[in-house]
Order: structure tokens, then sequence, then C-alpha cells
């Protein structure tokens, strides 16, 4: 169907819309292996993150209830969570993921979680998955097939259904491309999430999270990995380019620490129903 076919919302196809969108981002999406190897570091830098607390408090939970945290990664919310409810399931394709989970979960003495390594793709039933009370996935819809993974995730939350998605450029700093004199294409967003949703008969709730503008780094070396992250293949023209942008963003320094200020605050959509 063309554009020109198009006369009503039904006629919209929300998936092949998707696909475009994709296919021009200027980013691309990371490897189990890159993550193994970033799970250390991505657990520190989010242990304390402004949105874990703005996501738990709009989670229904209780002490009787299941929860299935999908993309879990380090345990950013499924160790939080674990002391509210009466069972965790995290799952995530990185295996360095579930071992830093699994290793801070024995560390603060947490034993109601259970760890399965598996991709939205895979077959949860196979891998011994049943549905949960809440099924979540935090930041974790950066799929090739939204439909499918909106289908599925629905079939394993029993009673609610809690997803996060970006708003626009988030999580990327448009600014930072800019800099290293790179065209910036968001891609996809919370937008097409929210439209396939409806396509499949699902009329969510949505809550925007605006975090903060500001960020404290322990060093400006740990300020380019972090910002290098958004970037494949860089150069190093490009490195010191990125470099020399941060140093520019800097709002306060204390000793080797030092907070930037990016242009645009973070945001991001959470997109929940009840079942």
């Amino acid at each position: 169907m063309t554009d020109a076919n198009i006369e009503t919302f039904a006629d919209i196809n929300w998936s092949d819309l998707r696909a475009r969108a994709m296919a021009k981002k200027a980013w691309r999406n990371k490897g189990p292996k890159e993550w193994d190897a970033k799970a250390a570091s991505f657990s520190t830098r989010n242990k304390s993150a402004a949105y874990i607390d703005l996501f738990l408090d709009l989670l229904p939970l209780d002490s009787s209830m299941s929860v299935l945290d999908i993309g879990s990664g380090p345990g950013t919310l499924a160790l939080p969570i674990a002391g509210r409810v009466d069972s965790v399931t995290a799952i995530d394709f990185s295996a360095g993921m579930l071992q830093v989970l699994n290793d801070l979960a024995a560390s603060e003495n947490i034993n109601n979680i259970r760890t399965i390594q598996c991709a939205w793709e895979d077959d949860w039933q196979a891998k011994g998955l049943q549905p949960h009370d809440i099924a979540i996935a935090s930041r974790a819809m950066g799929v090739e097939d939204l439909r499918a993974a909106l289908e599925k995730i629905d079939r394993y939350g029993r009673k609610y259904v809690f997803l996060s998605d970006r708003v626009g450029a988030t999580p990327f700093d448009v600014a930072a491309f800019a800099a290293l004199g790179r065209p910036f294409a968001a891609g996809p967003d919370y937008i097409f999430t929210v439209n396939m949703l409806y396509t499949l008969g699902i009329h969510p709730n949505m809550t925007i999270l605006t975090l903060e503008r500001e960020s404290t780094f322990s060093s400006m070396d740990e300020a380019l990995k972090s910002y290098s992250w958004m970037f494949s293949d860089m150069s190093t023209a490009e490195t010191a380019a990125l470099e020399n942008y941060l140093i520019k963003q800097i709002v306060r320094r204390n000793g080797e620490e030092i907070t930037l200020c990016r242009q645009d605050p973070p945001r991001w959509a959470v997109i929940w129903w009840r079942k």
C-alpha cells in the first residue's frame, strides 16, 4: 500500500512505517557481547538514577505479586522490586548483565529473583517462562518486530503490563552528534508503540518521565566513555571532538568530578495497561 492509499487510521501499516524509521536512525542496537562488556559500569552508573524511582512509583506492587522484568540488564529495577513482591523473573539476552544481577542479589541477600538468558525473539515457553502478575519492559523496546513483542508481553502479564519507550532523541544527545559532524535521525519512538497497541485493541495509559539535564561523572574519562557509547566506529579525530564538546558542557567541577548539562532533558514514555 502506498501513502496515497491511506485514507483512514486503519489503512496505516505501523510496522512498515516503523521499519522505515529504523532504517534511517543514526544509532544501532547493541548486541549481547557489547552489553556483556558494559555490564559492570552500566550497573554502577544506573544504580541511583532518578529514572528508577520515577518508574517504580507507577507500579502497583504488593507482597503477593510475581513480576517479569524483560530486558532486566544488571537488575536496575529487578533488585529494588524484589523487596516489595513475592518473586521476580529477570530475563536478558546478555549473560554478563545477568551475572552482575546475580552477584548483586547475592551480596544483598536477595533470594527471590530468578534469571533466564533469553531474547524477545526466543521461545519463552521453551525457556520455562510462565505469565506473571506484572510484566515490565523498561527501556527495552528497540526490537525489530515491535508488534510481536507487544503481543508477547501482553500474554505474559496477567494483571498489568508496563513498558517504557524513548521520547524523541532520548537517550541520545543531538548536540554531541553535531559536534562530531554526524547527522542525527532519532528513529521510531513511543508514538509508534502507542499506535501499534491501538491497532491491537489495547488502549494504554501513558506518563512522560522528564529527567534532569545535568549528569555527574567521576572524571572526564568516565564522561567520555559514557558518551562514546552513543556512537559507532569513532575515529581519533571524532574522539577529540567529543571531548572538546563535553568540556564546553561542564557546569561544575569538584576535583576530578564534573557535572555536564545537555541542551535537552532525557524523556521516557511509560506506557501501561490493566488486563
